[in-house]
């Protein structure tokens, strides 16, 4: 399962980030930097939590 992130939509806010931190990283800039786009083995409960956290949507998760 794969990770797909809308840059035009996300704001930088950084639920994401509280809820998973080395998935997802707000840098310097706010802008979200994944450290992959694909689920690691075992956390897609936690990152689907990081993704419906999203209160702008900008996240999503997708089949391979």
């Amino acid at each position: 399962m794969k990770i797909l992130l809308d840059r035009g939509k996300c704001t930088g806010l950084g639920i994401c980030e509280s809820l998973s931190p080395d998935v997802f990283e707000v840098d310097d800039d706010g802008a979200l930097v994944l450290s992959t786009d694909v689920v690691p083995d075992g956390r897609l409960a936690e990152i689907r939590a990081a993704v419906t956290s999203c209160p702008t949507e900008a996240l999503r998760l997708t089949e391979d």
